[in-house]
């Protein structure tokens, strides 16, 4: 039946509407109430859309790199219910075979709409800067193992993470650029001009901005600088407080704009469920207190973050304006990939995609698809 939410500060792509109305019907957002439908008062609330996910490994106790389609399923149903309705499955380095099998799982389920896609993350990254990343099983960007991959994820390949400066970067930029798929600069110990060079070829995305790169340097600046001042490039920021200074979260958003970051999770299994002894890819991983770490070495493995949790923290704690909030989670990752005409905002045509947040910016509702994931009219 359709309903309308009704009361709510709506944020829309021209600002924010207090007292705002949605319609809802058949799943998407509808421009005129038909009659008899149901009210839904959301008086006091923020009504914002539903965020969107470009760099998730995992949750709920489940990972989306070695678990079976159960449990990848699972585990987006757990995000969903903080709030991420789409969702870019990604993977660590592995096996080129395994990388390949777990690339045809996945793409079924991007295939039957559970998964907006897959981003891989390794194995062609750097040594020097592999993080929570096997060294064993790293390697060269050869366009043709690039290639490879691409292959077994079908046409469902949304992003690859390439350390650009390595043998057959550049080159592999290109392709990915060719085939429509993001090429992300990450993991990278490239220099300034080498990182000039991959966004002149066509890379767009910096994954997890300062993290797994060399640090901002005033005669060296390194791919930071490079990638913060090119207007090309969407930048990824892992806003738990454990990644990022927030001195190094404003500084993004004053560099790059407030179109041009994107909230990411960078979530493995532990997000959503608790501390433990988890595996991300062949690595053995200890959560302590949130904050997840290899067992051996003590590098940050991946995070233990869901959205809604970033929503709160970038408007109480770095004090971000809500549109611009909006803006890293839902509207500029929807826009990266593709899928700004379905997600990202709330207007009448797309789907009916919604998080309700209270006054303080903590989570009681989400609707996905025009139905309740977390209803707010429950206690």
């Amino acid at each position: 039946m359709p309903f309308v939410l009704t009361g709510a500060r709506v944020v829309l792509p021209t600002g924010v509407v207090d007292g705002g109305r949605v319609i809802v019907q058949d799943g998407r957002i509808a421009g005129h109430a038909p009659a008899g439908a149901a009210t839904v008062d959301l008086t006091g609330h923020w009504l914002v859309p539903g965020f969107v996910d470009l760099h998730n490994h995992g949750g709920g106790g489940a990972s989306f790199t070695s678990g079976s389609v159960d449990d990848v399923l699972h585990g987006v149903r757990t995000h969903r219910t903080h709030g991420t309705t789409t969702l870019v499955a990604s993977t660590v380095t592995g096996e080129m075979d395994f990388l390949a099998q777990r690339a045809g799982l996945l793409s079924e389920l991007v295939e039957q709409g559970d998964l907006a896609g897959i981003h891989f993350e390794g194995p062609f990254i750097s040594p020097c800067r592999k993080g929570a990343h096997s060294e064993a099983l790293l390697r060269h960007p050869d366009p043709a193992e690039v290639r490879k991959l691409l292959d077994a994820a079908r046409g469902t390949a949304k992003m690859v993470t390439l350390a650009t400066e390595l043998p057959g970067g550049v080159d592999s930029v290109r392709l990915l650029a060719e085939h429509g798929v993001i090429a992300a600069i990450g993991h990278t110990d490239a220099t300034y001009e080498q990182t000039v060079e991959a966004i002149d070829a066509g890379a767009t995305v910096a994954t997890h901005l300062f993290n797994a790169m060399p640090p901002l340097g005033h005669r060296a600046p390194g791919p930071i600088a490079a990638l913060l001042e090119d207007g090309r490039v969407t930048v990824e920021l892992i806003n738990d407080g454990t990644h990022l200074h927030p001195a190094a979260l404003e500084l993004a958003f004053h560099r790059a704009g407030a179109d041009r970051v994107a909230f990411v999770t960078d979530a493995m299994d532990a997000a959503g469920f608790g501390d433990g002894r988890y595996q991300l890819g062949p690595l053995a991983v200890e959560v302590t207190d949130g904050v997840a770490r290899l067992v051996e070495g003590g590098s940050i493995a991946g995070s233990t973050l869901t959205q809604d949790t970033a929503f709160r923290r970038a408007a109480t704690v770095d004090r971000l304006p809500v549109e611009d909030v909006v803006r890293a989670l839902s509207a500029n990752p929807a826009k990266l990939l593709g899928l700004y005409d379905r997600v990202g905002s709330l207007e009448p045509g797309k789907d009916a995609d919604a998080v309700v947040l209270d006054a303080g910016f903590r989570l009681k509702g989400v609707l996905y698809k025009g139905d309740w994931v977390v209803d707010p009219r429950v206690p």
